[in-house]
């Protein structure tokens, strides 16, 4: 840990004859000698551009260029958060995540999170995988409700990601979005990658990474019998698992899920008045088990803000739609 010191290359000039690695913790004074001779090792000193060991006597005036890497980032800590636990064995932890609380600690997020949770309930998932992220077999975006799993071992962690990789791992979404999706089973298979323009963004790329979805509508809605506003509450297959990839989806068929800030098309009005987060929930999940060898299949209920938005709206029959 380097403390306050600004992370990159700095300049210093020696201002009396002293060792390299006390001249260097001298003018540095967040830095420890210990510090300062592991930089050197490095090789991330030099002196008026030349590398030197610690020992070597630096001169009033000479230039010390230090670059200073990024301190390692912190470990999560575990926190006593209640976890939803849907299904456990000697391999995996399966919980439904609420919506609003991240998968794992990101920079300036580092608390709160499911990781956090998961590491008070089962100390052991400390040792697997990223040590920033330890156990996650799969992410959920931090409004996105439902299923998720945490590996218990190494082993499980890399026999569940071998599932994701195969595609043998089944997994169903509900989404509420904003119009009737038409046709009303379909499959969307187009390529996604970041977007060129908004880094936060993902975007339908020509020669981004293939990106599928299947899909059916459940129900069609409407706010009320005054408009022909219409809302579609979809089951969504995503088979592969591109980042955001059904927000995404749904958004290039016209079809964006209600309260998506990020690729909602424009706020409609259900999202104006209720002000909901996005409203995609990973209802069900079927995978095999390291610990048994056996198919778990696994569903999350639809969480209590989702059924309030659907009791907003009403239900329209086929002659209606």
């Amino acid at each position: 840990m380097i403390g306050d010191v600004t992370v990159g290359l700095i300049t210093l000039t020696a201002t009396q004859a002293d060792r390299l690695d006390k001249a260097i913790a001298a003018l540095l004074p967040e830095l420890s000698r210990s510090a300062a001779q592991r930089l050197i090792a490095q090789g991330r000193v030099q002196v008026d551009g030349v590398a030197h060991d610690a020992d070597y006597r630096v001169q009033p005036g000479q230039t010390i260029t230090v670059d200073l890497p990024a301190p390692p980032p912190e470990a999560p800590q575990a926190e006593p958060i209640p976890l939803d636990v849907l299904y456990e064995d000697a391999s995996v932890i399966a919980i439904n995540k609420p919506a609003g609380i991240a998968a794992h600690p990101a920079p300036g997020n580092l608390s709160g999170t499911v990781v956090n949770a998961v590491l008070f309930y089962a100390p052991e998932v400390q040792r697997v995988g990223d040590a920033r992220r330890p156990g996650i077999v799969h992410r959920l975006d931090k409004e996105t409700s439902g299923v998720l799993l945490i590996a218990r071992h190494e082993a499980a962690l890399h026999a569940l990601q071998s599932q994701f990789k195969a595609r043998a791992i089944q997994k169903t979404y509900l989404a509420l979005c904003v119009g009737h999706v038409r046709p009303e089973h379909g499959v969307i298979h187009r390529p996604i990658a970041r977007d060129p323009a908004h880094r936060r963004r993902m975007a339908i790329v020509p020669g981004g990474r293939e990106a599928v979805t299947e899909y059916s509508v459940v129900e069609v809605f409407a706010p009320d019998e005054t408009t022909d506003l219409r809302y579609a509450l979809v089951r969504a297959h995503p088979l592969t698992g591109r980042t955001h990839q059904l927000r995404v989806h749904f958004a290039s068929i016209g079809h964006p899920i209600v309260g998506d800030a990020l690729y909602g098309l424009r706020k409609d009005a259900l999202t104006r008045r209720l002000k909901p987060r996005h409203m995609l929930h990973a209802s069900e999940l079927t995978f095999v088990s390291p610990a048994s060898g056996r198919e778990v299949r696994l569903r999350a209920p639809l969480p209590s803000d989702m059924q309030r938005v659907l009791e907003e709206l009403s239900p329209l029959s086929s002659r209606d739609q």
